[in-house]
């Protein structure tokens, strides 16, 4: 990977051949620190916004095609797509404020596909700031968790611990508001219903959010039931919850922090974590 995708304290295993080219980004270091500055000013100054994080599942799930986790009866829905009110997961996919894209080829074309446009800032920099930690550092007083109930549970406990907090750089997450681990796209309705009694109890002023395919149809919504950031993280769900397969984007480095209690992990949807990398088990 050219030295001009290194994202501080981060390692990327395997990357695609496209990072070897400069040119592929040629500002992408000055970009994130673009990035970075717009969601501490927004912040500070309380404007809502949402970030979409937009991967090749989305397309999938946004054109209907039955592939990976976008395939009916695997993760993010149960139903065929003909009894999902799909115009309107791909309606308000396109209301987000800012979009957020894997800067490699293949990946951006299907980007501009469905939107239209062009992407905001690089995907890249989300995985990076909550492997680097960033993210959890700078905003440690103010963060929300918005994910799978399993996962959300999972991280929940593993904050009980000092030597986790510790190594995240913050004392608490603020709020843990969860949805359905399976088949939350199948009635969106019912979805949104169930986080906005969530959110309205909520005291966060930033939400980190991995919640998959349904992000399609609710995040743009979430700012109209509370002013707040709401950055999509995707698989930076899993890391926090201790089960992120470092081989997913700038995760190389990442410390898989584990609890001893096995019950807890009986329901986990681990994506496609095998275990590889370092894991640490709190007492």
């Amino acid at each position: 990977m050219h030295p001009n995708y290194h994202i501080n304290d981060t390692f990327y295993e395997n990357p695609p051949d496209d990072y070897k080219n400069k040119d592929l980004y040629d500002n992408f270091l000055e970009k994130y620190e673009e990035f970075k500055n717009q969601i501490v000013q927004n912040h500070l100054n309380g404007i809502p916004l949402t970030y979409y994080k937009f991967g090749d599942g989305d397309y999938y799930f946004l054109k209907k095609q039955s592939v990976g986790s976008a395939k009916p009866g695997k993760r993010a829905l149960k139903k065929p797509y003909w009894l999902i009110n799909h115009k309107e997961f791909v309606k308000q996919a396109k209301n987000n404020d800012y979009y957020l894209c894997e800067i490699f080829e293949s990946n951006t074309k299907r980007f501009i596909e469905i939107f239209d446009r062009d992407f905001d800032f690089p995907a890249e920099f989300v995985y990076g700031s909550i492997s680097n930690r960033w993210l959890l550092n700078e905003f440690s007083k103010d963060i929300g968790i918005i994910g799978a109930k399993e996962k959300v549970e999972l991280i929940y406990e593993l904050m009980q611990h000092g030597e986790y907090k510790d190594y995240l750089g913050l004392d608490e997450f603020k709020d843990y508001l969860t949805i359905p681990q399976k088949y939350a796209c199948d009635n969106l309705k019912q979805t949104k219903k169930n986080l906005e009694k969530q959110l309205k109890n909520s005291s966060a002023s930033i939400f980190l959010l991995g919640v998959g395919h349904v992000k399609s149809g609710l995040l743009s919504y979430l700012k109209t039931i509370n002013n707040a950031i709401y950055l999509d993280i995707g698989s930076g769900v899993d890391a926090l919850a201790g089960i992120v397969d470092i081989e997913r984007p700038y995760f190389g480095k990442w410390k898989n922090f584990k609890l001893k209690n096995s019950i807890i992990y009986k329901n986990i949807d681990y994506l496609n974590y095998k275990g590889k990398g370092e894991n640490i088990y709190l007492n």
